[in-house]
């Protein structure tokens, strides 16, 4: 789960990381008097999407005065910010990040994720901030610095000194920029973060270290323990159809193709994925209804679906080990019922009740194209499309 970048900001604040003054508004009126209340002569008005390089985009306007803050509120509130990150759709503005300027020094960049090959929370760093680190990793690979450290352990403060004085920041410096090392990694560690990127952090001129802009993805496994960071999802932010499937328990991501899956299980699904390649067609989706998927759940599941209007064709394709073939046909025939599809259906059963699940799929008299193996379903699949784009 992605949040946004004050929320972001207000987590690692609680962790001890200084950051500018600001406040969040929704309108150019709050805005205006959010930038009083901040006070200065010089601010920072955000868009908050869930995206980085939104400066480039046009997001991230610098203003001289409240009006001019209020106008570039009004600006922002309801655009559609498209970055390199959001991809040609975009991401609607719903709220402004309002924040006092800062005196910039010396931008540097800060990340931790989970590295699994070591199995340890790897710190990534660099003199070079402001740019994304795919731009750094590219362009000067020489400044990255990386730091492996052990979860059992957790981060020492001999290694955030060795991160800050590998970054080359001034001796009197290096305590304060250890303090913004450690409060970054124990908001990761504390908070089942996935991810943690400040960048930049920034060494003012009144020499404070500060985190100017920050990222933050949580581990979704993780939420049901942590209350607090789950009430900071803005669904907005997010694809339609993922939060209507992740709200019903269904393992959803959304793809480019025109083949619409229904499946159980993770590995099947990957499998079938595969299959639907080598046959020449592209999937609509990943979509695991689980190894107990019941008719609701499967009802769910053809509803989710068919909201996608780029699916030309449905596969389902179920191994019955803890489930039953003939619950899955009968959640397939009530979904028939409810869900008006005018499109082909190749259905594949196998595992437990495979027999009594076919037979009553067949005397259902609905209309679909049976399939007896994985190859078989993808193949027929790709030419029910193809057959589709003929005629």
């Amino acid at each position: 789960m992605d949040i946004h970048e004050y929320q972001a900001k207000k987590i690692l604040s609680d962790f001890g990381v200084i950051i500018p003054r600001g406040g969040i508004v929704y309108s150019p009126e709050n805005a205006e008097n959010k930038a009083r209340e901040i006070g200065g002569s010089k601010w920072v008005v955000k868009a908050q999407i869930h995206s980085g390089a939104r400066g480039k985009a046009g997001g991230i306007i610098i203003c001289n005065s409240p009006l001019e803050v209020a106008q570039a509120t009004d600006k922002l509130l309801g655009k559609r910010l498209v970055t390199n990150q959001t991809g040609p759709e975009g991401k609607i503005v719903n709220r402004i990040y309002i924040e006092e300027a800062t005196d910039i020094k010396k931008e540097l960049y800060l990340g931790l994720v989970f590295d699994r090959g070591s199995e340890c929370i790897m710190v990534v760093a660099s003199t070079e901030g402001g740019m994304s680190v795919e731009e750094i990793s590219q362009e000067k690979p020489e400044t990255i610095i990386r730091s492996k450290i052990e979860v059992a352990v957790g981060m020492q403060e001999f290694q955030a000194r060795e991160i800050a004085f590998g970054l080359g920041i001034e001796t009197k410096l290096i305590s304060k920029a250890a303090e913004a090392i450690q409060g970054c990694y124990k908001a990761f560690s504390e908070l089942d973060a996935t991810m943690v990127e400040v960048n930049p952090l920034v060494i003012s001129e009144q020499e404070q270290i500060l985190a100017l802009d920050c990222k933050m993805s949580f581990d979704n496994n993780a939420l049901f323990r942590r209350n607090d960071v789950s009430e900071l999802r803005d669904k907005t932010q997010e694809n339609a159809n993922e939060v209507y499937a992740s709200d019903r328990g269904l393992n959803y991501v959304t793809l480019d193709g025109n083949i619409g899956n229904i499946i159980n299980g993770a590995g099947l699904a990957m499998a079938s994925m595969d299959m639907i390649k080598l046959a020449g067609g592209e999937p609509a989706n990943f979509l695991d209804v689980g190894g107990g998927a019941t008719p609701e759940k499967i009802v769910k599941a053809f509803r989710l679906i068919t909201m996608d209007k780029k699916v030309k064709v449905i596969l389902v394709n179920i191994f019955a080990g803890i489930n039953r073939c003939d619950w899955v046909a009968e959640g397939i025939i009530q979904a028939l019922k409810k869900i008006e599809i005018n499109m082909p259906l190749v259905i594949r059963l196998a595992g437990t009740n495979v027999d009594k699940g076919n037979k009553i799929l067949k005397k259902s008299k609905i209309n679909y194209i049976e399939a007896s193996t994985l190859e078989d379903a993808a193949n027929k699949a790709v030419n029910a499309l193809k057959e589709l784009e003929n005629n």
